[in-house]
């Protein structure tokens, strides 16, 4: 199974890495408006048992995520291009702009993520270190 096989499937469902196809995900009108693009997923050599993923979040104008969370992992979000608005737990919503970042703990409530422009794209970096053998990097809130 191929890497962008492997990363889309957690992405958008939250779902077993081994177990699902990026297409079963391709009608999910919550996640309409984002294209995802594994950039690279590489054991970390001085932490055994623990991998880095990262993931580029293309956001069309005005698209959004759904509130999730990233189980176990700690998530490093930087922006590359356009803005985009987030809130983690209960803090404020921010707008993050190309050249900014944020982090999650393990077990954070990603209640807010989406594209702060209704006119221009955003793209952005998702980082997540976590324990090799999580498969559920993101797992969207129950609807």
């Amino acid at each position: 199974m191929s890497i962008r096989t492997l990363i889309a499937a957690a992405t958008f469902a939250g779902c077993t890495l081994m177990s699902a196809s990026p297409g079963a995900f391709a009608a999910d009108a919550a996640m309409a408006g984002q294209t995802i693009t594994p950039a690279f997923a590489e054991a970390i050599a001085n932490v055994p048992g623990k991998t880095m993923t990262a993931l580029v979040v293309d956001y069309a104008p005005g698209a959004r995520t759904p509130a999730h969370r990233h189980g176990q992992a700690f998530v490093v979000g930087y922006v590359l291009s356009g803005a985009i608005r987030s809130r983690v737990n209960n803090g404020e919503e921010h707008v993050y702009h190309a050249g900014e970042h944020w982090t999650e703990k393990p077990g954070d409530h990603h209640t807010v993520s989406a594209n702060a422009s209704a006119t221009e794209p955003a793209k952005l970096l998702a980082i997540f270190v976590s324990d090799s053998k999580d498969k559920n990097l993101v797992v969207m809130d129950a609807k």
